[in-house]
């Protein structure tokens, strides 16, 4: 038995000491993926310090099959993708009522800026109603690739795998997101409209 499962078993027993024992051996690495996530320094520690809170309140769940430090960062990459999805969300509503705003002033064209912003908010919800019915598997790698742009090694080395196995799940994400929202009769050119481009450069 290693060194971090010992930990593991002392932390799910209560040992507030071998929780602090791990969170020093992981804190580094956490703080540099929510950093490299979120780009702000700020929001970085604060995420940090929220996915090691809940890595303690979900410890007793962990089942230990894989490491600690693998669970800890896919939960910490799930912590930064609800951020950012929440932050571009907010960013987005602000945006809209700014440019509702000006375009008071506008005359006869006023109403049609603010009706594009609004079909592109409705097609914003259909497409992330269409990313939560994707398995857990599917919608982790889809959202740390399209919102927080990392590379496909960056993506390996979080979770574990080989960046080939990455693109081929990355696009199996891609297909059933397709398919999830031509059967609910939305056909979306968002899933990846520069992603060609991407592809070229990784």
């Amino acid at each position: 038995m290693s060194e971090e499962q010992d930990l593991v078993r002392l932390a799910k027993k209560g040992d507030v000491g071998a929780f602090g024992t791990l969170v020093r051996a992981n804190e580094a690495k956490v703080y540099n993926l929510t950093l490299r996530m979120t780009g702000n320094p700020e929001d970085a520690r604060d995420l940090a310090q929220e996915a090691f809170l809940l890595a303690y309140r979900r410890l007793p769940a962990f089942r230990m099959e894989c490491s600690f430090s693998t669970w800890l960062y896919r939960l910490t990459a799930n912590l930064c993708i609800d951020f950012l999805r929440r932050e571009r969300r907010r960013k987005s509503m602000t945006v809209s009522m700014e440019d509702q705003m000006g375009q008071q002033e506008e005359g006869a064209n006023q109403w049609q800026e603010p009706q594009a912003e609004l079909e592109r908010l409705e097609m914003r919800a259909v497409l992330e109603q269409g990313i939560s019915r994707l398995s857990e598997e599917h919608r982790q790698i889809l959202l740390l690739r399209e919102m927080s742009g990392l590379s496909y090694e960056e993506i390996g080395s979080l979770l574990k795998l080989e960046a080939g196995t990455v693109k081929s799940r990355l696009a199996r994400a891609r297909t059933q997101l397709r398919e999830i929202l031509s059967a609910d009769g939305n056909f979306s050119a968002l899933i990846s409209s520069n992603e060609a481009g991407k592809e070229g450069s990784v």
